[in-house]
């Protein structure tokens, strides 16, 4: 268990806090997601992670060691068997907090915390980086500014294209720009 925060505990003693945090993750298995007070939230998801580590090595160790913790063997049979191959390719942060109003009564600060059974793609980071990649790639590399208003680029064929852009600005104040673009002989691109 971790470290135990500062101020008072959740329970009377470390035993009946144990014990609540225990029966919390048994709840949030079972359920998928509850709803809790933000501080039980909070105290729980190291609780409930550990127990998914745990689960995703899969061996009767482990399972023996789930069990002490969560006593019903249905609720260990399905986070051995369910939970733990939904987050087998998850690195971590398999539970997520989301905070909702104060509970009616006694305006304690309420959480909902879930399961996160979204499939993890470990592609989507690289294939945001891999289409960065390209973009700048593609950018043209030789582009040459000769004014404020001419700007004289290369494209991918060799052809040497020059941009020009008129600029005006009427009685009101208003900026109007005309693009043209000339296209000039290959040949005067290139080094000879």
């Amino acid at each position: 268990m971790p470290t135990p925060t500062k101020g008072p505990r959740l329970g009377g003693s470390p035993t009946h806090e144990r014990l609540m945090l225990n029966n919390l993750a048994a709840q949030l298995f079972e359920h998928k997601r509850i709803t809790t007070t933000v501080t039980k939230a909070k105290r729980l998801r190291p609780v409930a992670e550990r127990l998914i580590t745990a689960a995703k090595k899969g061996d009767l160790a482990a399972r023996r060691r789930v069990l002490a913790q969560i006593g019903d063997k249905s609720i260990v049979h399905e986070l051995f068997t369910s939970i733990a191959e939904t987050m087998a390719e998850r690195p971590g942060g398999y539970t997520r907090i989301t905070k909702i109003g104060p509970r009616n009564g006694d305006n304690a600060p309420m959480a909902v915390i879930e399961l996160v059974l979204e499939p993890y793609s470990p592609k989507q980071a690289t294939v945001k980086e891999a289409e960065q990649a390209t973009a700048a790639a593609a950018a043209p590399a030789d582009e040459e500014v000769v004014s404020d208003d001419v700007t004289v680029t290369e494209d991918a064929d060799g052809d040497v294209v020059v941009d020009e852009v008129k600029v005006t600005e009427d009685a009101e104040g208003n900026v109007e720009t005309d693009e043209t673009v000339e296209v000039i002989d290959p040949e005067a691109g290139k080094d000879k």
